[in-house]
């Protein structure tokens, strides 16, 4: 957790018992959470903290660098703690385990192409895959 309380710091923000709890979960989990999930983790160890608190929380997090937003497929959106650097994300279909892995020059590459046939000027990019891990695989 000190990694974060030092971003945290370093941005000017305070360590608050409500962030506090909201970085412990994240940083317990191997899956994706939602808010509401996060919710009810992170009021065993804080009891007071609120749900507004943990999406403010999760959005300065995310500000930060420091946990990515995962798409569900529900719709809804999940969290997860983040390293740093250029990552992106590959979850597990079935049981929700989700990795990170390192991004590369070849979205770049892309990303070129894709300005050069549609006009655009692409500044940011979401990827995320899915599938099965390999325990899912064995089963």
């Amino acid at each position: 957790m000190t990694n974060w309380e030092e971003c945290l710091t370093e941005a000017g923000c305070r360590i608050t018992a409500s962030r506090r709890a909201v970085a412990q979960v994240l940083l317990d989990i191997s899956a994706p959470i939602s808010p509401q999930e996060l919710f009810e983790l992170g009021t065993l160890i804080h009891p007071k903290l609120g749900l507004v608190t943990v999406y403010r929380t999760l959005a300065l997090l995310e500000s930060l660098g420091l946990v990515r937003r995962i798409h569900r497929d529900d719709g809804c959106h999940a969290y997860l703690s983040s390293s740093p650097g250029h990552r992106h994300a590959l979850v597990c279909r079935r049981c929700g385990q989700a990795v990170e892995f390192r991004g590369g020059d070849d979205l770049e590459t892309l990303a070129r192409r894709v300005e050069a046939t549609t006009g655009f000027q692409v500044d940011d990019h979401l990827l995320q895959l899915a599938g099965l891990c390999p325990g899912c695989q064995d089963r």
